[in-house]
């Protein structure tokens, strides 16, 4: 690990070529690197081995809960805190809880998908190394960038910047902290 480095940036032109640099990376064991592109690349992270995201199942945790809540609000209030006979209708029945059960899983699912993105991602980052680097606006634009940090266990710097070469980088520049 270099000490006063972030990591290497390479650059690539079309998406082919990021993807199979992506997997070139990935076979080589690497584990802390990410890929910059203008636009969502379809199948980028099976190439990069990523896993599936635990957001859904955040969310669906969320959803469980509000709906729980809804129901046991409504069975609270209807059943113990309140109990009032009308028309000779139960204390409780989960076809009049259904509404606020209803809106409740939809409001919890949205808090906890945001809550969970924010977590996943290491959200606020008001700062990243990359952002220093002279051409980073293009890879909003029309370029790719594969950036492979220095904190990797198998980062070396000469290793690491032929393996980028290999692939295909262009423009492979080492990142300040």
């Amino acid at each position: 690990m270099a000490a006063n480095s972030y990591g290497l940036i390479a650059t690539f032109e079309t998406v082919p070529e990021l993807y199979h640099a992506a997997e070139q990376v990935r076979d080589a064991g690497y584990r802390n690197w990410d890929c910059i592109t203008p636009f969502p690349v379809h199948g980028l992270d099976k190439a990069m081995g990523l896993k599936r995201s635990i957001v859904p199942r955040i969310s669906l945790a969320g959803g469980i809960t509000g709906f729980i809540t809804g129901m046991s609000m409504i069975w609270w209030t209807g059943a113990v805190d309140y109990t009032l006979i009308v028309g000779g209708k139960p204390l409780f029945s989960p076809m009049f809880a259904f509404p606020v059960s209803y809106e409740l899983t939809i409001l919890f699912t949205a808090f906890a998908t945001i809550l969970g993105m924010f977590f996943v991602n290491g959200l606020p980052m008001h700062y990243h190394p990359v952002l220093k680097y002279d051409q980073i606006r293009r890879g909003m634009d029309d370029t790719f960038f594969i950036v492979i940090e220095a904190s990797d266990p198998r980062f070396n710097l000469a290793n690491t910047k032929s393996l980028l070469a290999k692939a295909g980088g262009k423009a492979i520049t080492e990142l300040e902290p």
